[in-house]
């Protein structure tokens, strides 16, 4: 699954990416595309706060697997 974020400022792309993550199965992957620069902060944060994976985070695209 991919969430097109960019053009959203904080904290809109975190919002988006928690609102998406109940829809996914428990090792599924989830794609924010996001340009703005607190996301590369908030994203991060957010995944430690939920005890998620954050698989990567390369150009505004941040990659989260979900753990549990």
């Amino acid at each position: 699954m991919t969430l097109d974020c960019r053009g959203m400022l904080c904290p809109l792309p975190v919002i988006k990416l928690a609102q998406a993550f109940p829809r996914l199965a428990v090792g599924d992957t989830i794609t924010v595309l996001a340009d703005d620069p607190a996301a590369a902060t908030d994203i991060p944060a957010w995944c430690r706060m939920r005890s998620q994976e954050l698989v990567s985070a390369d150009d505004g695209q941040y990659v989260v697997r979900r753990l549990s």
